[in-house]
Order: C-alpha cells, then structure tokens, then sequence
C-alpha cells in the first residue's frame, strides 16, 4: 500500500473571475471542472489542470468572500509548479511582462525554480521537472488551446511545502502512518537557520514530493484568500483507498471517513499541526459528466446536486 504522489491542490480566493483569468490566461492552465464545494454550494470549486486533467495537474480554488490570509506556520506555505527546466527563463519575461510579484531564477533543492505570487498572494514556484524546453515534451499533455505554448505549459503539481514548528509529530504521520520516505534535507531559503525536510511517495520526483519546513518561530497561520485549504495525495485504486480507510480506523486517527466525490473518492484528516491532508483516488476522473473536449465549458454538477441546479446557478456569481 502506497501513496504515488501528490494528486491534487486545493487553495482559497475571494476573486474567481481574477482567479480564472489568471490561471487560464497568464499560466495558461485549463480550466478542467467548474463546479462547486459539495459542502457549501455557494462556493465555486474551479479545477485547472493539464491538456487532460491528469491526476497529480489539478490545482483548485474554493471561491469564499474571506480577507487575506494571516502568513504562518501550521499552514501549506508554497505550491510548486513543475515545467521544463529550459522554460524557467521564458516564464521569467512572461511573469515580468504581466507584472507578476515574482523572485529571480535560483537553484534550490538542486532544482531550478522560480517563485512568484498570484494577485491575492498565493505562493506559487515553478519548478525544472528535467524535461528539456523546445526539444520534447516528455510526460507533458498540454492544453492545444493555452495561450501559453506547448513546451513551456505546465506539467503538473510538485512539490508541496508545508510549514511546521516541530518535525518529531509530522514525521510520525508522514513517514508512519502514510509511509513517505524522508529522503534529505536543505537550508530554508528565506529563515536562516531554519531546515526543510524532504518526503517522497511511490517513485519518487518532484511530482511525488512533499516538503516540510521546521519553523519554531513564526506565528500561526490564519486561513483567508491566498492560504492553501488542503493537500491531496494519490492512491491508485478502489482497493488501496478502503485499506487506507481501514488503517486510519484501526490506529484511531480521526478522518472523515468515506466521502464520494463523484470524480474521485476522498479520505480527509489532519496531521498533528491541523493541517488538512486527504487520501483521493485517480479515478472516475473528470470525463465522468463532461465530454474529455467539453471539460469546464459549463456548470457541472454531481448527480446529487443536479436537483438543485436552479438555486445552486442563482447563488454563483457570473464568472
């Protein structure tokens, strides 16, 4: 029983018409699913992601009308980005030319990177994924129609940094319980003195990484427009999902218990420092409801909500 990776993001933004326009114009996502949050259906759920909504490509947005979030430790504190590595000097000039908040070109992790903010502050970084710009595009499905080209799209999440003050806690969660391995570690690039931990899934690769930052003095973090919700990690199958439900059971972990969210199935709880982590299942996937060339056209709905379309429709606001 393992976890092959990370499988999905989920942040916040008080702005879904800017947030919609960012993503699928400035980083030339597609925008896979438009629905809303199963639990607060005034809320849009915006789901981008690669040319065919892979697993492991989607980064998503509940739309609440919050303030921004207060910064911290308890908190998922940067979402990484992976592209070709030749295309971090493009994605430079691009960011610079739209006036994107964003850093230089740096090595970190013995990655290229490149962070920037998106308008509401969600930290964000573009990460070398090994592939070579203008000379293929390896695992790459981009998206024919972004404005952005096909060997400079985005290829998908990874890695994930979250922010604690004290590893012993999370690393029993991490490495017991999910059974990640801790593979390394490298200084913080912004708190001197501070380390970050690396934690790998399945095969391994920035695309199955998660990073944990020990930091013991900052102050907590308060969630608003530009926090990160939660994190999502990969299993493969129907069967991996109901053991990985049965051992939070049996060592008493509290979870949310099965919850079917019509494209994936999901597992929800939180590692000792609050931070919410969810167990998701690759499939049905998105296609489930839509045409594979039709996806995000229209307010999709799952079958429960369907009933509801009316009133679900009159609450969202025209994006």
């Amino acid at each position: 029983m393992q976890l092959t990776g990370i499988h999905h993001l989920t942040a916040v933004s008080a702005d879904a018409p800017g947030n919609v326009r960012f993503y699928t114009q400035t980083l030339g996502m597609r925008l896979v699913k438009k629905t809303v949050n199963q639990d607060d259906v005034s809320a849009y759920h915006l789901f981008y992601a690669d040319g065919e909504a892979r697993p492991g490509t989607d980064l998503t947005f509940f739309d609440w009308p919050a303030a921004r979030e207060t910064r911290g430790t308890h908190s998922i504190v940067r979402t990484g980005l992976r592209v070709a590595g030749a295309s971090l000097p493009w994605w430079l000039e691009r960011l610079g030319k739209a006036g994107v908040k964003h850093q230089d070109i740096v090595i970190r992790d013995g990655r290229g990177t490149l962070d920037f903010e998106d308008p509401e502050g969600q930290r964000l970084s573009l990460i070398d994924d090994g592939g070579i710009g203008g000379e293929g595009l390896g695992d790459a499905r981009p998206w024919a129609k972004s404005p952005v080209p096909a060997e400079h799209q985005i290829r998908g999440l990874g890695p994930i940094t979250l922010s604690v003050p004290e590893l012993r806690k999370t690393d029993a969660v991490l490495s017991g319980l999910m059974e990640m391995r801790q593979v390394r570690d490298y200084p913080h690039p912004e708190r001197s003195g501070d380390t970050v931990h690396v934690y790998e899934m399945g095969e391994g690769g920035a695309a199955a990484e998660l990073h944990v930052a020990v930091q013991p003095g900052l102050p907590i973090a308060e969630q608003g427009a530009g926090a990160v919700h939660h994190v999502a990690f990969r299993t493969p199958d129907d069967a991996q999902y109901d053991a990985w439900a049965q051992r939070l059971n049996e060592v008493r972990i509290p979870n949310s218990g099965k919850v079917d969210r019509y494209y994936f199935r999901s597992l929800y709880f939180r590692e000792p420092n609050g931070i919410l982590v969810e167990i998701a299942t690759d499939g049905p996937g998105f296609a489930t409801d839509e045409p594979a060339d039709k996806l995000g056209e229209r307010l999709a709905l799952p079958p429960f909500l369907e009933p509801r379309r009316k009133e679900i429709e009159a609450g969202l606001k025209p994006l």
